[in-house]
């Protein structure tokens, strides 16, 4: 068995012999989406605990060194921490009591053990899954036009790490989006995360990463390219597409792109 999925049932095994937890939930690629678990995948997993259990969960780790000792973790927010074991398993989880579940955001969930009285549906969140406000071509059209517009002003003030978070960052992730409403929902798509799996998704003829996201120094490259290919396949609105290619003529003449 993969030492992951080994670890999440040694952990289930283990919670399931005390009275103030209810059910162990896996996540991702540890629970409905097992298909796409290798060695780089991370744990990530639910606890669900009994009202009053929670913070004994969150704040004590007697319960997850059970079936090894830990390396390393912190709290990464108040409900859960992550851990890194000191076979190299690597656990993002976090603790929730029955009641609290319903209001969580989370998607591809499965039960990996569960108490006889536990509430049915605990794989299913009834929660809304993050979106952007309008999931629409013309949104995230004009929405990376004026990430390039607004990260190419940055780019000439100095602020070269503003600018490459809008220009490679933010106008790309709207570009990936744009890709997604042409031709469907990738494999395993994640809500939370449009880079995830892309380069499975696309090739690199439709989706240039490259040249899209070349690193700091290449700001100005980056947002040409990422221009150029919104140019080719939708039609920009001619008043956001001349201030465009001002700022990159201006940008290349006045700071070359280092």
């Amino acid at each position: 068995m993969q030492p992951t999925l080994r670890r999440l049932d040694e952990l289930a095994a283990h919670l399931a012999r005390r009275d103030d937890t209810i059910a162990v939930l896996g996540l991702g690629s540890a629970g409905a989406q097992r298909a796409r678990l290798d060695e780089h995948s991370d744990l990530d997993f639910f606890v669900i605990v009994e009202d009053g259990a929670r913070s004994r969960y969150v704040d004590r780790l007697d319960w997850l060194e059970a079936p090894c000792p830990v390396l390393f973790s912190f709290a990464h927010e108040r409900n859960g921490r992550k851990a890194l074991y000191e076979d190299g398993v690597f656990a993002e989880y976090a603790v929730f009591t029955a009641a609290e579940l319903p209001r969580i955001p989370f998607c591809a969930a499965k039960v990996v053990w569960r108490r006889a009285d536990a509430p049915p549906g605990l794989a299913q969140s009834e929660a809304p899954m993050p979106r952007t406000p309008y999931d629409t071509v013309d949104f995230h059209l004009n929405e990376a036009l004026t990430n390039l517009y607004a990260g190419l002003h940055r780019e000439l003030r100095g602020e070269h790490l503003s600018a490459s978070r809008l220009i490679q960052s933010h106008a790309v992730d709207r570009v990936i989006s744009l890709l997604r409403l042409a031709s469907g929902d990738a494999p395993y798509r994640d809500p939370f995360d449009v880079t995830r799996r892309v380069e499975r998704a696309y090739p690199a003829s439709a989706l240039p990463l490259a040249a899209m996201v070349p690193g700091y120094a290449h700001n100005v490259a980056a947002a040409r390219a990422t221009f150029e290919w919104l140019s080719h396949r939708y039609p920009v609105h001619p008043g956001i597409g001349a201030a465009i290619r001002a700022l990159l003529a201006r940008s290349e003449e006045s700071v070359p792109d280092r």
